[in-house]
């Protein structure tokens, strides 16, 4: 029995949805329908079950092209992800107030952003510190022929991000498994230079097909074609911001676990190696006998056997999975709950109350500014995982007890 709902579109590929048990607006299978009619998408789209609007694309979507690359399916945080490592620490081994460990987690990785322009920004390093620097010398010479070949990209936030947190849905947690084994996991990508990349690219591809944009179902969804101008830049472009992304969080993992050390008194080693997988990406793969660039805007691979990360929201478990390696799904998975409101109306909808309420068994920020983050604005991880229970299986169940938000 399958364990997904296939939609068809006139003149449009297959929509596959593992979407049964979890809601979904309107808009979202809308989009789904717009994305499925461009001519270069094939064999289907694939829809996991946190799918939910998102700009350009529907978050949650898995889209397999031939000879062409969308931009603003992969978006502009891109390289978005996950990282995920397990501690010999124990429950017992934490202090009994976690307020300190999230103080000393929130000095030692930048997070959020100034809203003032004229000063610093508190999200951004004054000085990176060696890690950063010694992970920016295996980047800094494509970025030097990036900027060549697009100048507008040199001014951004690209060394002084590497290492930092951002803003929104990205977080540093520390969490438990069923075990009650300590773990750390955060949630980052490229940052400023990643989100230059993709806005720059999604202006050319609009640019480019500007004879063509009024026969395309949104003009979101302009595309490269293989060999055409524009092309191999951003194949290069985004292969780049995917890999500052890596060490973006490869970075503060590291950062985070040396905090770690200095305020636990107990020593501890990490007994399992860390995953560090994208949801907001490109690559090629082949799928179905053909060679496919596949972008996965909110989705995880979940090839047979490989590792990944499907994070609750604030205040609900998340999950470390091994993949089934559904063909169907493109290999694919969700990439957390996914949102059942827009930022706006979560933050006209959920009160500080409810928030405290939700979040009362976590050390984590508790004012208005994370309203839109709390669990409230996000759909039931339970429910997300018996949609996919056919993609991926549940390795290591984990429930946070320290949340750093940017």
């Amino acid at each position: 029995m399958s364990h997904y709902n296939e939609m068809n579109t006139h003149g449009g590929v297959p929509v596959k949805l593992w979407t049964r048990g979890v809601p979904v607006e309107d808009e979202a299978m809308r989009q789904l329908a717009q994305l499925s009619r461009l001519p270069v998408v094939w064999p289907h789209v694939a829809a996991m079950p946190d799918v939910h609007v998102g700009i350009g694309a529907t978050v949650g979507s898995v889209v397999p092209t031939r000879h062409a690359i969308i931009p603003a399916a992969v978006g502009v945080d891109i390289g978005c992800g996950m990282i995920a490592a397990r501690t010999s620490l124990h429950a017992r081994d934490l202090p009994d107030s976690l307020a300190g460990v999230r103080s000393a987690i929130e000095k030692a990785v930048p997070h959020g952003r100034s809203t003032n322009k004229g000063s610093r920004d508190k999200g951004a390093w004054n000085a990176p510190p060696r890690t950063a620097l010694q992970a920016w010398t295996g980047l800094e010479q494509d970025f030097k022929r990036l900027c060549e070949l697009h100048p507008r990209l040199k001014n951004t936030n690209n060394l002084n991000h590497l290492g930092t947190l951002g803003t929104g849905n990205h977080f540093v947690e520390i969490c438990l498994d069923e075990g009650d084994m300590v773990w750390v996991m955060l949630h980052s990508g490229s940052r400023g230079v990643g989100n230059a990349i993709g806005t720059h690219f999604i202006e050319l591809a609009q640019a480019d097909m500007r004879e063509h944009i009024a026969n395309l179902p949104h003009r979101d969804l302009a595309y490269f074609q293989e060999g055409s101008k524009h092309f191999d830049d951003y194949v290069f472009a985004v292969d780049w911001a995917q890999r500052f992304a890596r060490e973006n969080r490869a970075i503060m993992m590291s950062n985070t676990l040396a905090t770690l050390a200095k305020v636990i008194p107990k020593k501890f080693t990490l007994t399992e190696e860390a995953v560090n997988c994208h949801h907001n990406y490109v690559q090629r793969e082949t799928h179905f006998g053909e060679s496919l660039f596949v972008t996965r805007k909110g989705a995880v691979s979940a090839q047979l056997g490989q590792l990944g990360i499907i994070p609750g929201s604030m205040g609900a478990k998340s999950f470390i999975v091994r993949g089934l390696g559904n063909a169907d799904a493109l290999c694919s998975c969700s990439h957390g709950a996914g949102r059942v409101m827009s930022r706006t109306r979560a933050k006209a909808m959920i009160t500080i109350e409810d928030h405290v309420r939700a979040t009362a068994h976590v050390e984590c920020r508790k004012d208005k500014d994370v309203i839109d983050e709390s669990p409230a604005a996000y759909k039931s991880i339970d429910q997300v995982m018996a949609a996919q229970a056919d993609l991926v299986e549940i390795m290591h169940t984990l429930r946070q007890v320290v949340c750093v938000k940017g």
